[in-house]
């Protein structure tokens, strides 16, 4: 084999693997949640008496809306080296507050048991099933130990227009980390809506499968939150 043929070769071979790596583009221009440990028992962690007076005054004024599941969606999208896999959870509830026209706090719970991959209706049997399957298992989310997962704000601060940063909790997997994040508020005489997009690194809650040793697993998560709350 001379070195004109091995060089063709190459070429193919290199070829072959580009074409093969998926495009991860839509997870890599989001923008990365900025990620801090929580307090160590966020269940007792209270703000200063002066900020939990001021937040619980808000709070007994304004208004507490509902998430309408049927307009809202929780989705991410994950990667590995040779395919895209969006996914979701179907069974999820949460709340808003609001204030003065003002998203005060919130708060949302998805039930793990109803993650999808691929497609919210994918035959059983079928990749998009077997995928859900394993996202559920120990080697990720551990349905069966941390059967839900939680995001409850903690702070939104807000700058021109509808835009906002969003502070908050987030659990699953057992794990909570403290996030702000980029979001668009808009509150209405009667809807309450909010719309994210933005990534995380998995390993961050202690998701470090790493895949098949040809086939490895991206460690940032895109997260697309579209929620909208109702009287």
């Amino acid at each position: 084999m001379n070195l004109n043929h091995l060089f063709r070769l190459g070429l193919a071979t290199s070829f072959l693997v580009t074409a093969a790596c998926a495009d991860t583009t839509e997870i890599d221009n989001k923008p990365a949640a900025t990620v801090s440990a929580p307090s160590e028992d966020t269940a007792k962690a209270e703000p200063a008496p002066e900020a939990a007076a001021d937040t619980a005054a808000a709070a007994a004024s304004g208004k507490v809306w509902k998430a309408d599941v049927g307009t809202s969606s929780i989705g991410f999208l994950g990667a590995k080296v040779t395919a895209t896999h969006p996914g979701g959870f179907s069974d999820f509830t949460g709340e808003a507050t609001t204030t003065d026209g003002k998203l005060l706090s919130t708060r949302f719970e998805a039930q793990v048991a109803s993650l999808w991959a691929d497609k919210a209706d994918a035959a059983e049997g079928s990749m998009g099933y077997k995928l859900a399957g394993h996202l559920k298992s120990p080697d990720f989310f551990d349905a069966a130990t941390h059967p839900v997962a939680t995001f409850s704000s903690t702070l939104i601060e807000y700058g021109e227009g509808n835009s906002a940063t969003v502070t908050g909790n987030l659990s699953f997997a057992g794990k909570t980390n403290s996030v702000s994040f980029p979001a668009t508020i808009e509150v209405t005489d009667d809807k309450v809506s909010a719309k994210a997009d933005f990534k995380i690194n998995r390993k961050d809650w202690g998701l470090v499968y790493a895949g098949k040793p040809d086939d490895l697993i991206h460690d940032d998560v895109a997260l697309n939150l579209d929620l909208h709350f109702v009287m």
